[in-house]
């Protein structure tokens, strides 16, 4: 018999620092090993899981040492759900990383000359910040007591909740979520006891059958909640059950929705939307950037893009605003506009801002936010960036004196790169989720462009994740 592999260990290796993907780095011997919810000054014994060409991955067998940034972290689920990989460290601490990745990612990948970064600008609320939330109804829920999950019934096997990383099949049952604030736990355990009660049938994604699919959460700063539940087929538990009873037991959900999803993937913007009650919609206000404006009014549907922390969002555009400094004469593209929230943000202070957007519902709730506030010199248009921003493009429009890109997180096309050393426009402001991307960007735009200013910003508390903004003059 082929005798197994002995497991490779570290012993008494300090954690160094935060890396990337929420893990943490040691380097035993100059060797680069990631490690989950380590922290920097950790003092652990190391169990190696993987070997890849340029690094290990491994996990803490032993603690020796403890690092003064830990703190004890406020979820139960912590270490098994993926989505706060931060939150054993202490927030002021998670800001210092997350500076820290920005200044990092300028020096090695953009390697380009930059002022002063600015101090990271903190998230108002570290826990109950996001506005949206999707869970998942499975019948392969993930068991953390060990029994054997043959011996279990259907029922206890149902879970809601979140995708294990890595798991495609198996959900982690939630508890009590810090994401999102209540009613959304409530919405959730709610649904849960109905359904068991009832004895609903939770999808089987690999057999793809059962009932119940997912339930999406969204609400606004007023507390305002629109719920769309994702069933696999009709069933009048749903709509004579389940719905009505939800409505009934929460009066904060303000907008009702189902839709029926026979696919083998989640997706559901491609499929109706079934309006069962309340508004259509849910409207999130923004304060302008310059005092005496009224706010904003912005509509969002059930597969609408809003920025996911509403308050923080804020803090963001108004330092998009600022780099800008804009006088009132400017005309102004905006890059991956989505909802058009950045180019209505800007609108009533420069001469004309015109949008462009890959997603044509994006570009339609673009308009239509346009006409809710009374903003006349905006222009949406739909289409893939690279092909859309071209010389005829400028040509029809004019050459801008601005550009905001707010592209997704693989940055921008090397073309729409392209365009933009053509176009040369005075100014951009480069609005980032990817500080790894936006730094390849940079160096490619170095040739015309020069930074002059940096910020960046803490849109999601307890993920390593961290938005930059970036000011480019021209050359």
């Amino acid at each position: 018999m082929k005798s197994r592999r002995q497991p490779k260990f570290f012993e008494k290796v300090e954690i160094i620092d935060a890396g990337s993907e929420g893990k943490a780095i040691a380097k035993p011997d100059n060797q680069v090993v990631f490690v989950p919810f380590a922290a920097p000054g950790d003092i652990v014994d190391l169990e190696v899981v993987k070997k890849k060409r340029n690094y290990f991955e491994g996990f803490i067998k032993k603690f020796h040492a403890v690092s003064d940034y830990r703190i004890t972290p406020e979820c139960s689920h912590f270490g098994t759900c993926g989505g706060c990989k931060w939150q054993h460290l202490d927030y002021k601490w998670q800001l210092h990383f997350k500076q820290k990745q920005v200044k990092d990612n300028l020096e090695r990948i953009a390697k380009v000359s930059y002022p002063e970064i600015l101090p990271i600008i903190p998230a108002p609320k570290d826990f109950y910040y996001r506005n949206k939330l999707e869970y998942t109804f499975s019948n392969r829920k993930w068991l953390t007591d060990g029994a054997p999950s043959a011996e279990r019934t259907a029922e206890e096997m149902s879970g809601l909740g979140f995708h294990l990383p890595g798991m495609f099949d198996r959900i982690l049952d939630i508890e009590h979520c810090y994401l999102q604030p209540d009613p959304s736990n409530k919405i959730r355990l709610f649904v849960l006891d109905y359904t068991l009660k009832h004895k609903m049938p939770f999808y089987d994604v690999r057999q793809h059958e059962g009932l119940l699919r997912n339930l999406i959460i969204r609400n606004n700063q007023r507390g305002d909640v629109m719920l769309i539940l994702v069933v696999a087929h009709t069933d009048e538990r749903v709509t004579t059950g389940l719905l009505p009873a939800l409505k009934a037991q929460f009066p904060e959900i303000s907008a009702l929705f189902y839709v029926i999803n026979p696919k083998k993937n989640d997706t559901i913007t491609d499929l109706e939307i079934i309006h069962f009650s309340g508004n259509s919609e849910l409207i999130e206000e923004m304060s302008s950037p310059v005092e005496g404006f009224p706010k904003l009014a912005f509509g969002i549907a059930p597969v609408s893009f809003y920025q996911t922390n509403a308050q923080q969002a804020e803090r963001l555009y108004k330092t998009a605003f600022d780099f800008a400094d804009v006088s009132g004469s400017e005309r102004v593209y905006d890059l991956y506009t989505g909802a058009g929230t950045i180019a209505l943000y800007f609108a009533r202070f420069v001469k004309e801002v015109i949008g462009i957007e890959y997603v044509e519902q994006a570009i339609e709730d673009a308009g239509q936010n346009a006409k809710r506030n009374n903003i006349q010199n905006v222009s949406f248009f739909a289409g893939d960036m690279a092909k859309v921003l071209d010389d005829a493009f400028i040509a029809e429009h004019g050459q801008p004196d601005l550009i905001l890109t707010d592209p997704p997180r693989a940055g921008m096309h090397p073309k729409v790169i392209e365009q933009l050393l053509a176009i040369k426009a005075p100014k951009i402001v480069y609005i980032s989720c990817n500080p790894a991307t936006q730094a390849r960007d940079l160096q490619l735009l170095d040739t015309h462009y020069i930074v002059k200013a940096v910020q960046p910003v803490d849109m999601f508390p307890q993920t390593q994740h961290v938005e930059n903004v970036v000011l480019l003059h021209l050359r």
